[in-house]
C-alpha cells in the first residue's frame, strides 16, 4: 500500500499539461483547493492528510498545500481521476 500525494496543481484548470495538471480540461477546476481536494478523496473511500505549508515544486514559491492520500491499492492516476470527477460535481 503507498501513500499518493495529491497537488492542487493535478486538478488546476488555469495549468496546461505541462505545467503540471494531469487531468483532462473537463474534469479540472479552477484554483482547487486542499480542503475540496481532502472531502473528495474521503467520498472516494480513500483517508485524507491534509499539509497545508507546502509548495508544487514547479510552482514553488506560492505553499498551496497537497492531500496525502493512504492506504490507496489503485493507481495513482486513477485515484487522481476519481478525485478530479467528485471535485469538478462538487463545483456544479
Amino acid at each position: 500500500m503507498v501513500e499518493n500525494v495529491i497537488w492542487p496543481a493535478y486538478l488546476d484548470a488555469e495549468l496546461s499539461r505541462s505545467k503540471g495538471r494531469r487531468v483532462p480540461q473537463d474534469l479540472a477546476v479552477e484554483e482547487p483547493t486542499v480542503d475540496e481536494i481532502a472531502q473528495a478523496v474521503q467520498q472516494v473511500g480513500y483517508d485524507a492528510k491534509i499539509e497545508r505549508d507546502v509548495a508544487y515544486p514547479r510552482n514553488h514559491y506560492t505553499p498551496r498545500g497537497r492531500v496525502l492520500v493512504k492506504d490507496s491499492e489503485d493507481s495513482k492516476n486513477d485515484v487522481v481521476q476519481a478525485v478530479a470527477a467528485y471535485v469538478s460535481t462538487m463545483r456544479n
